[in-house]
Protein backbone atom coordinates (compact mmCIF):
# COMPACT_ATOMS: atom_id res chain seq x y z
CA UNK A 1 0.00 0.00 0.00
CA UNK A 2 1.40 3.54 -0.63
CA UNK A 3 1.12 5.74 2.71
CA UNK A 4 2.17 9.27 4.29
CA UNK A 5 5.19 8.20 6.09
CA UNK A 6 5.35 11.35 8.34
CA UNK A 7 2.57 12.40 10.75
CA UNK A 8 1.61 15.00 12.71
CA UNK A 9 -1.07 15.18 15.19
CA UNK A 10 -4.06 17.82 15.59
CA UNK A 11 -4.19 17.51 18.96
CA UNK A 12 -1.02 18.07 20.21
CA UNK A 13 0.99 18.87 16.92
CA UNK A 14 3.61 16.26 18.18
CA UNK A 15 5.03 14.67 14.60
CA UNK A 16 6.37 10.74 14.49
CA UNK A 17 7.39 8.42 11.52
CA UNK A 18 4.26 5.82 10.50
CA UNK A 19 6.92 3.63 9.31
CA UNK A 20 8.76 3.47 12.56
CA UNK A 21 5.33 3.05 14.74
CA UNK A 22 2.59 1.84 11.97
CA UNK A 23 -0.02 4.20 13.47
CA UNK A 24 -1.88 6.94 13.33
CA UNK A 25 -2.16 7.48 16.95
CA UNK A 26 -0.02 10.29 18.33
CA UNK A 27 2.64 8.44 20.95
CA UNK A 28 2.12 11.86 23.21
CA UNK A 29 -1.14 12.59 23.48
CA UNK A 30 -3.02 9.46 22.09
CA UNK A 31 -5.36 10.96 19.81
CA UNK A 32 -6.03 9.45 16.45
CA UNK A 33 -6.60 12.72 14.74
CA UNK A 34 -3.88 12.97 12.79
CA UNK A 35 -2.79 14.08 8.95
CA UNK A 36 -0.53 12.51 6.82
CA UNK A 37 2.53 15.75 5.67
CA UNK A 38 4.69 13.95 3.44
CA UNK A 39 3.94 12.75 -0.26
CA UNK A 40 2.52 8.70 -0.20
CA UNK A 41 5.20 6.34 -0.77
CA UNK A 42 4.93 1.95 -1.38
CA UNK A 43 5.14 0.53 2.08
CA UNK A 44 4.44 -3.06 2.92
CA UNK A 45 6.40 -3.60 6.23
CA UNK A 46 5.28 -3.05 9.63
CA UNK A 47 7.58 -2.85 12.86
CA UNK A 48 7.72 -6.27 14.30
CA UNK A 49 10.13 -7.76 16.66
CA UNK A 50 10.33 -11.50 16.50
CA UNK A 51 10.41 -12.63 21.09
CA UNK A 52 10.85 -16.00 21.61
CA UNK A 53 12.52 -16.04 24.97
CA UNK A 54 9.15 -17.56 26.74
CA UNK A 55 9.35 -20.61 23.89
CA UNK A 56 12.83 -20.93 24.11
CA UNK A 57 12.41 -21.71 28.05
CA UNK A 58 9.61 -23.92 27.28
CA UNK A 59 10.38 -25.81 24.91
CA UNK A 60 14.17 -26.14 26.71
CA UNK A 61 12.76 -28.13 29.67
CA UNK A 62 10.39 -30.46 27.61
CA UNK A 63 11.06 -34.09 26.76
CA UNK A 64 10.14 -35.96 24.27
CA UNK A 65 7.21 -34.84 21.78
CA UNK A 66 7.00 -31.42 22.10
CA UNK A 67 3.94 -29.73 24.38
CA UNK A 68 1.22 -29.25 22.43
CA UNK A 69 -0.37 -26.02 24.12
CA UNK A 70 3.49 -24.86 23.49
CA UNK A 71 4.07 -25.72 19.66
CA UNK A 72 0.31 -23.55 18.74
CA UNK A 73 1.59 -20.97 20.75
CA UNK A 74 4.45 -21.05 19.03
CA UNK A 75 3.17 -21.34 15.62
CA UNK A 76 0.61 -18.63 16.44
CA UNK A 77 3.67 -15.90 17.81
CA UNK A 78 5.92 -16.72 14.55
CA UNK A 79 2.90 -16.71 12.23
CA UNK A 80 2.35 -12.91 13.35
CA UNK A 81 5.42 -11.82 13.03
CA UNK A 82 5.43 -12.97 9.60
CA UNK A 83 2.48 -11.59 8.88
CA UNK A 84 3.33 -7.82 9.62
CA UNK A 85 6.53 -8.17 7.96
CA UNK A 86 7.42 -6.92 4.43
CA UNK A 87 10.46 -5.71 2.28
CA UNK A 88 9.34 -2.30 1.10
CA UNK A 89 9.95 0.60 3.51
CA UNK A 90 8.76 4.01 3.37
CA UNK A 91 9.81 3.39 -0.61
CA UNK A 92 12.94 1.87 -0.08
CA UNK A 93 13.29 -2.16 -1.18
CA UNK A 94 15.27 -3.86 1.52
CA UNK A 95 17.06 -6.98 1.63
CA UNK A 96 14.90 -10.59 2.40
CA UNK A 97 17.11 -10.58 5.94
CA UNK A 98 18.06 -13.84 8.19
CA UNK A 99 15.25 -12.74 11.15
CA UNK A 100 12.53 -13.30 8.30
CA UNK A 101 13.87 -16.41 7.03
CA UNK A 102 14.69 -17.70 10.29
CA UNK A 103 11.51 -17.30 11.75
CA UNK A 104 9.90 -19.16 8.26
CA UNK A 105 11.96 -22.16 8.89
CA UNK A 106 11.58 -22.52 12.72
CA UNK A 107 7.64 -22.47 11.17
CA UNK A 108 8.12 -25.28 9.25
CA UNK A 109 10.24 -27.31 11.76
CA UNK A 110 7.99 -27.42 14.45
CA UNK A 111 5.25 -28.78 11.52
CA UNK A 112 7.82 -31.35 10.41
CA UNK A 113 9.07 -32.17 14.12
CA UNK A 114 5.08 -32.75 15.55
CA UNK A 115 4.95 -35.14 12.43
CA UNK A 116 8.12 -37.61 13.57
CA UNK A 117 6.88 -40.59 14.71
CA UNK A 118 10.38 -41.10 16.75
CA UNK A 119 12.42 -37.79 16.38
CA UNK A 120 15.63 -38.57 16.90
CA UNK A 121 18.53 -36.44 19.47
CA UNK A 122 19.80 -34.54 16.13
CA UNK A 123 16.03 -33.66 14.88
CA UNK A 124 15.50 -32.30 18.37
CA UNK A 125 18.99 -30.53 18.19
CA UNK A 126 18.18 -28.35 14.91
CA UNK A 127 14.55 -27.35 16.07
CA UNK A 128 16.17 -26.16 19.54
CA UNK A 129 18.88 -24.50 17.45
CA UNK A 130 16.64 -22.58 15.15
CA UNK A 131 14.61 -21.74 18.42
CA UNK A 132 17.63 -20.42 19.97
CA UNK A 133 18.82 -18.19 17.40
CA UNK A 134 15.60 -17.42 15.30
CA UNK A 135 14.87 -13.99 16.52
CA UNK A 136 19.21 -12.65 15.93
CA UNK A 137 18.74 -14.14 12.38
CA UNK A 138 21.00 -17.53 13.15
CA UNK A 139 20.22 -20.81 11.71
CA UNK A 140 22.28 -23.99 11.94
CA UNK A 141 24.62 -24.31 9.01
CA UNK A 142 23.37 -25.92 5.74
CA UNK A 143 25.37 -29.22 6.39
CA UNK A 144 24.25 -29.63 10.16
CA UNK A 145 19.84 -30.27 8.49
CA UNK A 146 19.47 -33.33 9.22
CA UNK A 147 17.68 -35.55 6.97
CA UNK A 148 14.45 -35.54 8.12
CA UNK A 149 13.82 -32.36 8.26
CA UNK A 150 15.58 -30.81 5.52
CA UNK A 151 12.01 -30.04 3.93
CA UNK A 152 11.48 -27.31 6.46
CA UNK A 153 14.37 -26.14 5.46
CA UNK A 154 13.20 -25.89 1.77
CA UNK A 155 9.97 -25.04 2.06
CA UNK A 156 11.26 -22.11 4.47
CA UNK A 157 13.21 -21.25 1.45
CA UNK A 158 10.39 -21.17 -1.51
CA UNK A 159 7.92 -19.50 0.73
CA UNK A 160 10.36 -16.86 1.89
CA UNK A 161 11.69 -15.95 -1.43
CA UNK A 162 7.65 -16.10 -3.27
CA UNK A 163 7.16 -13.15 -0.43
CA UNK A 164 10.15 -11.21 -1.46
CA UNK A 165 9.18 -11.65 -5.12
CA UNK A 166 6.01 -10.46 -4.79
CA UNK A 167 7.33 -7.20 -3.22
CA UNK A 168 9.87 -6.97 -5.39
CA UNK A 169 7.94 -7.76 -8.76
CA UNK A 170 5.69 -4.79 -7.05
CA UNK A 171 8.15 -2.15 -6.29
CA UNK A 172 9.69 -2.87 -10.14
CA UNK A 173 6.07 -1.94 -11.46
CA UNK A 174 5.89 1.22 -9.08
CA UNK A 175 9.29 1.80 -10.35
CA UNK A 176 8.58 1.80 -13.84
CA UNK A 177 5.47 4.12 -13.67
CA UNK A 178 7.82 6.39 -11.39
CA UNK A 179 9.40 7.00 -14.47
CA UNK A 180 6.67 8.04 -16.39
CA UNK A 181 5.51 10.95 -13.54
CA UNK A 182 8.46 12.56 -11.40
CA UNK A 183 5.63 14.87 -9.86
CA UNK A 184 4.02 11.22 -7.15
CA UNK A 185 7.49 9.25 -6.99
CA UNK A 186 5.91 6.60 -4.23
CA UNK A 187 9.42 4.45 -4.47
CA UNK A 188 13.33 5.60 -4.02
CA UNK A 189 17.01 4.14 -5.23
CA UNK A 190 19.15 6.04 -2.87
CA UNK A 191 22.13 7.01 -4.79
CA UNK A 192 21.52 5.68 -8.66
CA UNK A 193 23.99 7.66 -10.90
CA UNK A 194 22.01 5.80 -13.93
CA UNK A 195 18.20 5.56 -14.79
CA UNK A 196 16.85 3.35 -11.96
CA UNK A 197 14.22 2.74 -14.52
CA UNK A 198 16.51 0.48 -17.52
CA UNK A 199 16.78 -2.37 -13.90
CA UNK A 200 13.47 -3.24 -14.67
CA UNK A 201 13.41 -5.30 -17.59
CA UNK A 202 17.23 -7.36 -16.41
CA UNK A 203 15.54 -7.50 -12.98
CA UNK A 204 11.97 -9.07 -14.33
CA UNK A 205 13.80 -11.51 -16.34
CA UNK A 206 16.22 -12.87 -13.46
CA UNK A 207 12.55 -12.58 -10.94
CA UNK A 208 10.59 -15.09 -13.35
CA UNK A 209 13.40 -17.77 -13.37
CA UNK A 210 13.37 -17.19 -9.60
CA UNK A 211 9.84 -17.74 -9.79
CA UNK A 212 10.01 -21.44 -11.69
CA UNK A 213 12.70 -22.86 -9.43
CA UNK A 214 10.47 -21.58 -5.90
CA UNK A 215 7.77 -23.66 -7.39
CA UNK A 216 9.48 -26.15 -8.83
CA UNK A 217 10.78 -26.63 -4.96
CA UNK A 218 7.14 -26.18 -3.56
CA UNK A 219 6.28 -28.86 -5.75
CA UNK A 220 8.62 -31.42 -3.94
CA UNK A 221 7.00 -29.86 -0.56
CA UNK A 222 10.61 -28.80 0.20
CA UNK A 223 12.31 -32.03 -0.22
CA UNK A 224 15.32 -30.45 -1.56
CA UNK A 225 19.14 -30.27 -0.54
CA UNK A 226 19.49 -27.86 1.56
CA UNK A 227 22.13 -26.05 -0.47
CA UNK A 228 19.64 -25.58 -3.66
CA UNK A 229 17.08 -23.89 -0.34
CA UNK A 230 20.12 -21.60 0.51
CA UNK A 231 20.77 -20.46 -3.18
CA UNK A 232 17.07 -19.58 -3.62
CA UNK A 233 17.66 -17.06 -0.50
CA UNK A 234 20.74 -16.03 -1.72
CA UNK A 235 19.49 -15.20 -5.65
CA UNK A 236 16.89 -13.58 -3.73
CA UNK A 237 19.20 -10.99 -1.90
CA UNK A 238 21.48 -10.62 -5.11
CA UNK A 239 18.85 -9.24 -6.72
CA UNK A 240 17.25 -7.12 -4.53
CA UNK A 241 20.92 -5.76 -4.36
CA UNK A 242 21.09 -5.33 -8.12
CA UNK A 243 17.47 -3.21 -8.03
CA UNK A 244 18.82 -1.26 -5.24
CA UNK A 245 22.27 -0.38 -6.39
CA UNK A 246 22.43 -1.06 -10.45
CA UNK A 247 25.71 -3.31 -9.97
CA UNK A 248 25.84 -6.17 -12.84
CA UNK A 249 28.00 -8.13 -10.63
CA UNK A 250 25.03 -8.61 -8.41
CA UNK A 251 22.60 -9.31 -11.18
CA UNK A 252 25.16 -12.06 -12.46
CA UNK A 253 25.68 -13.31 -8.85
CA UNK A 254 21.24 -13.66 -8.80
CA UNK A 255 21.85 -15.84 -11.92
CA UNK A 256 24.41 -17.81 -10.81
CA UNK A 257 22.60 -18.85 -7.09
CA UNK A 258 19.93 -19.71 -10.02
CA UNK A 259 21.58 -21.64 -11.99
CA UNK A 260 22.76 -23.51 -8.55
CA UNK A 261 19.18 -24.50 -7.53
CA UNK A 262 19.26 -27.06 -11.25
CA UNK A 263 17.17 -27.45 -14.16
Amino acid sequence: MKVRGERECRECGSRWSYYETGSVECPDCGSLKSVGTADRALHTDAPATLELSAHRTRFGEARGTLPAEGVDDLKRDLREYLRKRGFVRGGEFRRLDSTYVAARELLEAVDVHDRLRDPTDADREYLLALLAGAAEGDRPATTAVPETVREARGMAAARAVDEYREDLSTFLEELARDGSDDDERSVTVPDADDDPTARAAPARDVLERLRDRTKRVEALGGDVEPGTADALVEAANALGDYVRTGDDASLDRARDRIDETGS
